[in-house]
């Protein structure tokens, strides 16, 4: 998965993304899209320092 890089004048705001951790699950969602989420172990996500 390649991240957005858009700038942010480009960005589309008629979405809202929420995150969870469930047991040892982050789980990324688009809550306006069926079907729009992933999942993934804690131990794999990137902190936001390593996105940055």
């Amino acid at each position: 998965m390649v991240p957005d890089t858009a700038p942010a004048s480009e960005t589309r705001v008629d979405h809202e993304v929420m995150m969870a951790v469930d047991s040892d699950q982050l789980i990324i969602a688009d809550v306006c899209r069926d079907g729009a989420w992933l999942k993934m172990p804690t131990a794999e996500a990137a902190t936001i320092e390593e996105w940055r």
